[in-house]
Parts: C-alpha cells; structure tokens; sequence
C-alpha cells in the first residue's frame, strides 16, 4: 500500500513509519515539526519507499498520487504544563490538530477511497469511574477544564471519523492508546515513565505525587505497533482499546525503576498533583483487541524499561 502517516516524525509515527516500510509498503511522512523531532526520521533519509512533506495538518492537505491508507496520529501529546511542546501551552494547535486536521485527513481518505485510522486516546474516558475502561465507557471527562484541549480534541475526532465512515462510508479505525513508553519518547514528556527514568538515570529522587497509590498501565511501543498494524488491516469500525491491562500503582512503579536501574536516592512525596483532573485510575478493558485482533501485549514492564534505557542515556548525554 502507499500510506499517508501524520505527525510522522513523533514517537508513535516514527516507529509505525518504520513498521509499515518494513513490511514492504511505501510511506508518506507528514509533520510541521511543533511537537516532532526530524531526527526521529533521520535514519530514513535516503529510503527510496519514504517521502516526507513538512505540513500542518490543519490546513488543506493534497498529496499527488494514489494513496491508500491514512494514518492520523498528529497531535501534541505531551501532559507535561511546564513543557513549551506540551499541549497544555499548545492549546489552540492541539484543538486544530484533533478537529482541523481529522476533517482534513478524512478528506484525503473519501477523495482517494482509502482506509482511515485515527490515533486516539483512553483520555477520551477521562477520571474514569469504571475500571477497567470497555469501549463502550463514555468517560467522565471535564470539556472546559485545563485537559480539555487534548480530550475533547480526541472526542471529537472520533465523532467526526465515525460521521464519515457512517455518512460517507469511508473505511474508518479507531485506535484508543493507552500509556505507551519506548526509545524516541521525549524525557521531558511530563508522564511518569519519562519522569521516573530521566530521574532514576540521573541518581535523583524519584518525584511521586500524592501517595502514589494512583495506577497506570504501561505498554511496550513494539506492542502498541503490532497492534495498530493488526487494526489497519482488520475491518473494524467502533473503537479498540490498545494498551496493557497490568496495573500498577506509581509507588510500586518508581520502586520498580529504582530497582532495575540501580537508583540509590529514593523516592520523595509531592503533595499536590503534577497536572489538573489528572485521572486516578488507568487500565484498558482489551477484550475487544484479543477477540477482533488476536492481541495483546508480550513484552513484560521490566524487559520494555531494560530495552528502553539505552536510548535515554543517549539524549540524557550519560554514555
């Protein structure tokens, strides 16, 4: 196939991109660069099957030739507010991304008769009250609060990516990610994995919010792949939950990463949360992704953050 990839040269985007050549297709890259980082696709340069248009999907979007799939995975993501890439101090370009650039990348999808997926979010549930989070969950979600630009973005993505596959019959996939880590994630992303490891690195403390006792669910990127992969491929509409359904709590998470990367400092305790509404609870309900898909995550939380390490000793300058 001839794939259209947005945000291409973001974290997720860039290993998709990798996947997708890989398994022999020929791949268009998209990103403006805001939140993507050009040497995520560096060792792509030169790939005879890899074409890159710098853009922001927020305005009209033509790419010449036949396209046969699209991919929208373009968005800041990032929940950390200090951080000028996070989407906290990116709010008018996050909305745009998730409404601007999912009516645009639809577009490109009904002109050429192409498959569709979009690159959503389990912060679409929200604080969940129900745990694990089903499809089927609507979230409890804040749609003026602070995170609002990033939830209600994916929201209303989804909303509009099942308009056009129900009004205009485009071939449409939803794709909920759930905590996703791996080389190429950006240290200062703001999530806890990132956090936990760049400290745990650097012989800091650990910084742990309230009492730790809040949970999250980590998935090995190479996991999360195969799964998006398994999703474009299949014939599924609704929207599947991708992630891991090991939960654990961030205190027992931090000790983890002080054990295996030797962290001799500890842990502190921070009393106030690191963000507003940050959820309490977040745990993927992957019935659907064994059953439709054949999927679930393989790779264990200890071997992902061991396969992870070397790349953030790189960026952090330590080797």
């Amino acid at each position: 196939m001839r794939i259209l990839i947005t945000g291409a040269a973001g974290f997720l985007g860039s290993h998709l991109c990798d996947r997708l050549l890989a398994e022999g297709h020929e791949v268009i890259g998209m990103d403006n660069f805001i939140t993507g980082k050009p040497s995520n696709l560096a060792h792509l340069v030169g790939n005879e099957r890899f074409s890159f248009y710098r853009h922001d999907v927020s305005n009209y979007i033509f790419v010449p030739g036949k396209v046969d799939a699209v991919l929208h995975f373009a968005s800041p993501a990032s929940p950390n507010p200090n951080s000028p890439y996070g989407y906290f101090n990116l709010p008018i370009q996050t909305m745009k991304a998730g409404a601007l650039g999912t009516h645009n990348t639809l577009g490109v999808a009904k002109a050429h008769g192409a498959r569709y997926l979009l690159a959503s979010t389990s912060e679409v549930y929200g604080d969940p009250t129900v745990c694990p989070q089903p499809e089927d969950y609507p979230g409890n979600v804040d749609p003026i609060g602070p995170r609002a630009v990033y939830d209600e973005a994916k929201r209303f993505a989804e909303a509009l990516t099942m308009a056009y596959h129900r009004y205009h019959g485009v071939d449409t996939r939803i794709a909920r990610i759930f905590n996703t880590y791996g080389p190429r994630m950006d240290p200062d992303d703001g999530r806890a994995l990132p956090n936990f490891l760049k400290q745990a690195l650097l012989g800091q403390p650990l910084t742990v919010y309230g009492d730790g006792s809040q949970t999250r669910s980590f998935c090995y990127v190479d996991d999360l792949i195969e799964g998006i992969v398994r999703l474009l491929y299949s014939d599924e509409h609704l929207p599947v939950n991708l992630g891991s359904q090991h939960e654990i709590s961030l205190l027992e998470f931090a000790e983890t990463i002080n054990r295996i990367t030797g962290n001799k400092a500890g842990i502190v305790f921070v009393p106030e949360g690191r963000s507003p509404r940050d959820p309490q609870r977040r745990q993927p309900d992957i019935t659907r992704a064994r059953t439709i898909l054949g999927w679930e995550p393989r790779i264990s939380l200890e071997e992902g953050i061991q396969r992870t390490i070397p790349y953030f000793k790189k960026v952090l300058g330590l080797e």
